[in-house]
């Protein structure tokens, strides 16, 4: 085994707990974003509104692929771009 396989076997536990806690609570952590991306916008004060907008929504999507990933149908495909 190499090293990459020793580190996938070690981490795979790890990473079903963070799906199965993404999975609970997906909705908590999307408020979160939502709230995080609108003290940063205000921060900033607008200046970089698209980007934290974006960021902000590709987050969701991240959280949304982990969390539903052993749903039936697979992981969340994508979003046509």
């Amino acid at each position: 085994m190499g090293l990459l396989d020793n580190l996938k076997a070690k981490l795979a536990p790890a990473k079903e707990k963070v799906g199965d806690l993404a999975q609970q609570h997906e909705g908590r952590i999307g408020e979160k974003l939502d709230k995080v991306a609108k003290v940063v916008d205000s921060k900033t004060h607008g200046k970089y509104s698209d980007r934290i907008t974006t960021g902000a929504g590709k987050a969701k999507d991240a959280l949304g692929k982990i969390a539903h990933k052993d749903s039936p149908g697979g992981p969340t495909p994508p979003a046509d771009s």
